[in-house]
């Protein structure tokens, strides 16, 4: 009895696009997805391009809107004058480190409480995730007002609640100096927004293919190492996308510090130095300028989280 020998298979690869261009199905998604965000874009197009641009104008302009017969082209000068003062640099500093705590401390809070909705029981989820939301629908100036409220020294319960911790009495003044100001500004920020990171990171999560963890159960991988080699690989872009969103916001940050110190004990931010020169001072010029320095470096900011975490898109999608 002879024995017949069947050819190989050859093995078929995926249909996918030619390296460096785009495939039919990424390009007809890429229309739609301008269909659709299309007339919303040039709204806010219209909306935000006639402040960004007159702000540019006039900060060319030497112009106080006390003495607005003095109004002067002075070019560059507004912009040497602020990069050269001391106040841009520690309000660049504060805003760095506001920025930098509330947005590590949100990220790790934020996928914990991504978890707890993503695990819990289906009967509960409905009332779990509306009450992790809650904080994030209260306005931020009303969020300040309580924060402010709860850590003064004459009207807070936090110094009589918290008195057994070392360093904490009835004497206590938060608002008194740089670093616990901050810490009261960085609580609040963290309460408030928390939320927004973890529904980011949820819809993350709905994403990450459980046939992979299953898989990783089989072959015996614990439940860090599924986190590591499994969950957060598949979760990059939401990451991105939720340290992106909440990076931008945190470095505008403005009501927290306007509502509970007004700039004082070295807390002022970029944004409170806007409106300080604006506003309060009425230096239409040097309020403009400052202005277009944070517009730039929330630009620059951006294309660094974009460049830095290189999310394909393509193959997230399935396309190779």
């Amino acid at each position: 009895m002879t024995q017949t020998t069947l050819p190989p298979v050859e093995k078929t690869q995926p249909v996918s696009a030619p390296h460096g261009k785009i495939s039919d199905r990424s390009r007809s998604e890429r229309k739609l997805g301008w269909l659709l965000a299309g007339p919303a874009f040039l709204v806010m197009l219209g909306v935000t391009a006639y402040p960004i641009l007159q702000a540019t104008y006039e900060s060319l302009f030497s112009y106080r809107l006390t003495d607005p017969s003095n109004r002067e082209f002075i070019g560059l000068g507004n912009y040497g004058v602020i990069l050269t003062d001391q106040l841009w640099w520690t309000a660049i500093g504060i805003t760095v480190l506001i920025t930098v705590i509330t947005v590590a401390v949100e990220l790790v809070l934020g996928f914990a409480l991504a978890l707890v909705m993503a695990k819990a029981l289906k009967s509960i989820r409905p009332v779990v995730r509306a009450a992790i939301l809650i904080p994030y629908a209260v306005i931020t100036v009303v969020s300040a007002f309580a924060w402010q409220f709860a850590f003064d020294i004459n009207t807070g319960f936090v110094n009589s609640w918290f008195a057994w911790i070392p360093g904490v009495s009835a004497d206590t003044d938060w608002f008194g100096d740089t670093g616990t100001s901050l810490l009261v500004v960085c609580l609040a920020e963290i309460w408030k927004t928390t939320p927004f990171i973890s529904l980011l990171l949820l819809a993350g999560l709905a994403q990450v293919p459980e046939v992979l963890q299953e898989a990783a159960k089989v072959d015996g991988a614990t439940w860090w190492q599924r986190m590591v080699k499994v969950t957060l690989p598949n979760m990059k872009a939401a990451i991105m996308v939720a340290l992106l969103f909440r990076t931008l916001d945190a470095f505008r940050v403005f009501d927290s510090i306007f509502i509970m110190t007004g700039g004082a004990n070295n807390t002022e931010s970029v944004s409170f130095l806007a409106y300080r020169q604006t506003i309060s001072r009425l230096e239409i010029g040097l309020g403009s300028a400052v202005s277009v320095l944070l517009f730039l470096s929330v630009v620059l900011i951006a294309a660094m989280f974009i460049k830095g975490f290189k999310v394909d898109l393509a193959s997230a999608r399935g396309e190779g």
